[in-house]
């Protein structure tokens, strides 16, 4: 007869991943545990804890990519031990990211794209910030040539993502941040007299506003500016933050002038991973000249095995975005990336039609001129119920829709923001607007007269 053993499975490829010892147990959060565990219960375990996420395709408040070719999460897998810093080591992705700014610039309109200078960054936060550096830099050097004070630096802006914020903060600028008069929704042509003096580093313009999707009017901007220096004598350059709108206006609004072929407008950062449609981590700075970017800012670096110049925020960090990046310009070119975003904007602006139709909404923003996107408040009267109710409610079905007050003076408005990407199709966007309904008909049947719903965390 046969003897039978039983074999001891603890480290075995064929255990059930539920049995094992790290799945008996709650999973470490304050200490590291002492032992080893299978990779295939570890990888299971974590991806178990991250279901409790949302789903980032019905996420409709962020700005950034949440739909992927298989080919680029192909690249990515294939470029996750490059780290684009050292360009000694990977040249050969040094030369892409180098590709890559020159067809932005080509795409901006700068003069001479081959010979611009600009790089890519984590996002278009740090992209922003390089921008702002470099006014900065420019300004105090123009005023130890005339010998003038360089202790009060000021840059004046309209109603602006928080990066800006924080470059203010981080490297002592005052920010000068237009209040919202009247029914205004950004910076206006007519505000900058009031607010531009000789301590003003630049003024920054947004081509698709955070809070609403609007395109700043970046040419009237600049024809000011050219006024004021007539008038007043002030040299007071542009950045433009199309962290958006980089990557729609060159396709679908063509005739909108806001770039490089504006004399006034110095630098522009975009994300490559909102409209760019690249996955997340990757933003983009280019400068019209290279006399835009100050030398003191470029920084050479000899201990990896090159004399490399680097002049981001950042260092180490991973080459798959840029490569992805330049996958998306060679796969797309100009006619799939015009297609893509028409259509966003076409979703948008049908969007906005039906949210008009239902009657309890007034529109801010319809879709049409900025960015693919929807804002909207409640009409006037006592509703019973919020829109931070109505996001609440919309939740439940996995939909995350931005609700907040616009920026000061018009902080008693509240407003809702539905933006559209790629990857959300006609028929999902009928989708949420039938569960939209649905949830204003049972809040109307149900008012909220206490309501302590309050704005959620939304990507801003």
């Amino acid at each position: 007869m046969p003897i039978h053993t039983v074999r001891d499975h603890s480290h075995s490829d064929i255990e059930d991943i539920y049995s094992t010892r790290l799945s008996e147990h709650g999973l470490p959060k304050y200490r590291m545990p002492e032992g080893t565990s299978e990779p295939h219960a570890a990888y299971a375990l974590v991806r178990d804890e991250l279901l409790l996420d949302g789903n980032a395709r019905q996420n409709l408040a962020t700005f950034c990519t949440t739909w992927v070719e298989d080919e680029v999460k192909q690249l990515m897998t294939d470029a996750v031990d490059k780290n684009m810093i050292d360009k000694d080591e990977y040249p050969q992705t040094a030369e892409i990211e180098s590709r890559c700014v020159h067809i932005l610039a080509d795409l901006w309109h700068a003069e001479k794209s081959w010979d611009t200078i600009g790089c890519s960054t984590t996002g278009s936060s740090e992209a922003a910030m390089l921008g702002g550096l470099a006014l900065k830099w420019k300004w105090r050097a123009r005023r130890e040539a005339e010998g003038k004070d360089t202790s009060k630096p000021n840059i004046v802006t309209g109603p602006v993502q928080i990066c800006w914020k924080k470059f203010a903060r981080y490297f002592d600028v005052e920010i000068r941040e237009v209040p919202l008069k009247g029914d205004a929704l950004g910076l206006r042509p007519e505000d900058l007299r009031d607010y531009c003096d000789e301590n003003t580093i630049g003024v920054v313009a947004t081509l698709g506003v955070t809070f609403t999707g609007v395109y700043e009017p970046v040419e009237a901007l600049a024809r000011e500016l050219d006024a004021i220096e007539r008038d007043l004598g002030l040299d007071i350059p542009i950045h433009v933050d199309a962290a958006s709108g980089g990557f729609i206006a060159p396709f679908i609004q063509r005739d909108l002038v806001w770039d490089f072929q504006l004399d006034r407008v110095r630098s522009i950062n975009a994300s490559g991973h909102k409209y760019g449609l690249a996955p997340l981590g990757v933003g983009w700075v280019i400068w019209a000249s290279k006399e835009d970017l100050p030398d003191d800012l470029v920084f050479y670096v000899d201990y990896l095995g090159g004399n490399m110049p680097t002049f981001a925020l950042n260092f180490s960090r991973p080459g798959g975005e840029i490569i992805a990046q330049y996958y998306n310009f060679l796969r797309l070119g100009r006619e799939g990336y015009t297609q893509i975003q028409q259509a966003c904007a076409d979703t948008a602006q049908w969007l906005g039609e039906q949210l008009a139709e239902i009657g309890q909404f007034d529109m801010v923003y319809d879709g049409h001129g900025g960015l693919p996107a929807v804002a909207y408040k409640l009409t006037a009267g006592d509703h019973g119920f919020t829109l931070y109710d109505l996001s609440e409610r919309v939740r439940m079905r996995g939909w995350q829709i931005a609700s907040y007050p616009l920026p000061a003076d018009r902080e008693d408005t509240v407003v809702q923001r539905i933006l559209i990407r790629h990857g959300v199709s006609r028929d999902l966007a009928a989708l949420l607007l039938e569960d939209i309904k649905r949830e204003l008909d049972h809040l109307e049947k149900n008012p909220v007269p206490n309501s302590t719903a309050k704005p959620g965390f939304h990507h801003g």
